[in-house]
């Protein structure tokens, strides 16, 4: 398969993988740890102007903490051995939300606190079998963008909705492609938490959610997270597959494992709803998705170098160099090329896709001038350098899907 994330991944220097580290977990070369940053970078700022707070929490837990939230019952094949550590038996966590239960729980909170949305970009871990692995699409060692949403019952319903919202945005923006929604259910004979009146009310809040938001879905009975049902983005590989990107689910399960109380505007003590939601899933799975999607050709406001600069000859190698530092300076990842000759470097920056490159030759270099080349094959007049990296920097800033307003 052309778009085979795995092969464009090592061919654009994204990403690779070493039998000294181990299957299923990653080495981020340079360029995919820019493009991956900057993705990053995003998803933080929208969540901030959503009201979430960042947090940071470690990737080790007790395993008495996952014994007390349900994972060591229901989940333990999915997670590595406990490492014994004197009298402590510390296992390597398979999700976050065990910690942010316990943030949660570290302040005494009121209901004029409510709705709490903690975030973090966090690290986890899941013993998955060898054969099972595959590229960025099933590892081992995952960065998650995932959150919890702790509020009353009666809030939920508005929580799940905005979730869906800041997902769509998000969607857009880095490009996704073409999405489908599964409403993920209990089936038979699965390890489930919780009472079936709570896995009825957080079924009705999901549907509620999903019918205001005017979106069609497909019950898949057994997908259910073992504490509650859940909202799943699933999006295809080039092979058919589908894998499940975004999420969003309903727990009473935990608030109740871990105790979690808020005072309420009566005066008694009351149980909250969790809502566990990603935007993005994984970083790992979401940039196999997006290599494939965009063939490694990234919108430039993500693209690991968004613009080359090419002097055409050696006459011209200061001018390219003081271009390309103006350009980084002016927060573009920029890079100057002088080695070869002049149609090999312009080969080789198509061949990493990169979305602009810039030449300066013997009739721009002494005006202030470059002529910008676009990925796709079209080339600018020359203009002034000045002007070339304002363009540039609007289409990046406006995270546009295209090379030119």
């Amino acid at each position: 398969m052309s778009n085979d994330h795995r092969r464009l991944g090592r061919e654009l220097d994204l990403f690779d993988s070493d039998p000294l580290v181990g299957a299923g977990l990653p080495l981020w070369l340079p360029g995919g740890a820019a493009a991956r940053h900057e993705v990053e970078s995003y998803l933080y700022e929208l969540e901030r102007r959503a009201g979430y707070q960042h947090v940071y929490s470690p990737a080790l837990g007790k395993r008495r903490m996952y014994e007390m939230s349900g994972h060591w019952h229901n989940f333990a094949d999915d997670m590595f051995p406990p490492m014994r550590i004197g009298d402590d038996e510390l296992v390597l966590r398979p999700s976050m939300c065990p910690h942010h239960a316990l943030i949660f729980k570290a302040r005494g909170r009121s209901y004029r606190d409510l709705p709490l949305r903690i975030a973090e970009l966090g690290q986890m871990y899941r013993a998955e079998r060898s054969g099972v692995l595959g590229g960025l699409s099933r590892v081992r060692s995952i960065a998650l963008n995932d959150a919890h949403i702790f509020c009353p019952e009666d809030q939920a319903s508005a929580e799940v909705a905005g979730v869906l919202r800041l997902m769509r945005e998000a969607h857009e923006a880095l490009g996704m492609g073409e999405v489908s929604y599964q409403l993920s259910l209990r089936g038979p004979g699965g390890k489930y938490g919780g009472d079936d009146a709570s896995w009825v009310r957080s079924e009705e809040l999901l549907r509620g959610a999903l019918s205001k938001a005017k979106i069609s879905y497909a019950d898949a009975r057994g997908e259910a997270a073992f504490y509650g049902p859940k909202i799943d983005v699933l999006v295809a590989d080039p092979a058919g597959r589908s894998w499940a990107m975004s999420t969003i689910q309903i727990d009473y399960h935990q608030p109740e494992r871990f105790n979690l109380e808020f005072a309420g505007a009566d005066g008694r003590r009351h149980r909250p709803v969790m809502v566990h939601r990603s935007l993005a899933g994984s970083m790992e799975r979401l940039f196999g998705h997006l290599i494939e999607v965009h063939a490694g050709a990234f919108p430039v406001w993500y693209s690991p170098v968004q613009l080359a600069v090419l002097p055409v000859g050696a006459d011209q190698d200061d001018a390219a160099s003081s271009f390309a530092a103006d350009a980084l300076a002016a927060g573009l990842r920029a890079e100057s090329v002088h080695d070869g000759s002049i149609g090999a470097r312009i080969r080789d920056a198509a061949g990493r896709k990169i979305p602009y490159i810039g030449m300066i030759g013997s009739r721009e270099a002494p005006d202030g001038l470059v002529a910008l080349r676009l990925r796709d094959g079209r080339q600018l007049d020359p203009m002034p350098q000045a002007e070339a990296i304002a363009l540039i920097a609007s289409i990046a800033a406006a995270r546009s899907q295209e090379l030119l307003p």
